[in-house]
């Protein structure tokens, strides 16, 4: 029988929920960015570093759809999420290990190809519990905690690897898995609806799944998905930039500066990502994106005309507020677009690897830009991505979100 959608989880089944966000966090977080750092400190030179996280992040973009595919297939949810916490631990257990490129490798598939179930998973489990009409909400505090958890991990790990060396920053994830696969058990399975949490409507007898193709002839999921793209490939390279252009005027001094912006952005979205939650409920979806995309133009210019590292680190609230509206607006956007198609997690996987391919690109396009032209030019050129990005948004996706009009209804009158 399916749960009504008045019917309500219990409070320490939502507790879990937004806690296993958080450890989920942690454990990524500690396999993350601190990896090149590991690699580079035990004397692989950057192209070796290069290789191997673009390795693990073609696993990460080729699985990313399929994933999704699967996550909607898959009745046992949280069984999906504790299996995936373990393989990035022994990911990170395999690091542990003196380094050989086969050994790295084989972290890096392990930690690629299970990074892109954990996401989709947790958003489907929040939709079975929550249902749509308290989804964006309840989105809106995971993402809250997620954030909070990238904050605490990235200070944990800095703390680590200060003390005891780089190599022991591993020894988070691992540790942290154990919170993380506590709180998935502590969710009560008999309070997820299966069908809900895909996207369907009707209990498992008469719940209809669209097919693949049907799903993307919806004409505002495509352009949405196109403007992911481009948002993306503005945006990735965009930090990364920075901390080069400084590293090479002050190398000491790169480090922390990129601590501080990384924090700073994540601290944005835990304050933000609870009341953006709500406003995109109350108030719709395409303002929100607008503002969003809006400022992703305006911080590239910024970065053209500040060079002081007080100034730099306070463009980054504009990360923040891009990312925060970004991560929690598209996944209600792909909600409202695949309702009752059964295809919720599918379309989130199919965003995921647009952003995914968007992010990798941004890494070439903006390097170009500096060997030719130079940092300025890469940061304007990225930006008038962004602005191409903003101009598809504002022109070729309608507001999705129920506040406007029924989501259903919508979607029909868009697709071709």
């Amino acid at each position: 029988m399916v749960l009504a959608e008045s019917v309500q989880p219990g409070n320490r089944t939502l507790r879990a929920l937004e806690w296993l966000n958080f450890f989920v966090a942690d454990v990524q977080t500690g396999l993350g960015p601190f990896l090149a750092a590991y690699l580079a400190a035990s004397g692989w030179n950057p192209a070796r570093v290069g290789y191997a996280l673009t390795f693990g992040g073609l696993v990460t973009v080729a699985l990313q759809t399929p994933a999704g595919a699967v996550v909607d297939a898959a009745r046992r949810k949280r069984l999906l999420v504790g299996v995936s916490v373990a393989v990035l631990a022994v990911g990170a257990m395999l690091l542990l290990a003196p380094l050989r490129t086969f050994t790295v490798y084989v972290a890096q598939f392990l930690i690629g190809g299970s990074a892109p179930f954990l996401a989709p998973s947790l958003a489907a489990i929040t939709l079975g519990l929550v249902g749509t009409a308290a989804f964006d909400k309840q989105f809106g505090r995971n993402q809250a905690f997620n954030a909070a958890g990238n904050v605490v991990t990235a200070l944990l790990v800095a703390y680590v690897s200060y003390k005891f060396g780089y190599r022991a920053i591993f020894v988070v994830p691992i540790a942290l898995s154990a919170p993380a696969v506590f709180s998935v058990l502590a969710i009560d399975g008999k309070e997820i609806d299966y069908e809900r949490a895909r996207g369907s409507s009707g209990d498992a007898a008469t719940a209809h799944t669209e097919g693949i193709g049907g799903l993307f002839r919806d004409k505002v999921l495509l352009l949405f998905l196109v403007c992911a793209f481009l948002f993306h490939l503005a945006n990735a390279a965009m930090l990364p930039e920075l901390g080069e252009m400084l590293a090479k005027g002050n190398p000491k001094a790169a480090a922390p500066f990129m601590s501080a912006c990384v924090i700073v952005t994540q601290l944005v979205i835990t304050v933000s990502a609870t009341w953006l939650g709500k406003r995109a409920q109350t108030r719709g979806r395409k303002p929100l994106l607008l503002v969003g995309f809006g400022v992703l133009p305006i911080r590239g210019v910024l970065y053209t005309l500040a060079r002081a590292a007080p100034a730099l680190i306070g463009i980054q609230v504009l990360d923040g507020v891009a990312n925060a509206i970004f991560g929690i607006v598209s996944i209600l956007v792909i909600k409202d677009r695949t309702e009752g198609t059964g295809r919720f997690n599918l379309a989130s996987g199919a965003l995921a690897t647009m952003v995914g391919i968007g992010a990798a690109l941004s890494t070439t396009l903006g390097g170009v830009l500096v060997q030719r032209f130079g940092y300025s030019a890469s940061f304007l050129g990225l930006a008038g991505v962004a602005v191409m990005a903003v101009g598809l948004l504002w022109v070729g996706v309608p507001e999705t979100g129920c506040a406007q009009a029924g989501p259903n209804l919508s979607r029909t009158s868009d697709m071709a």
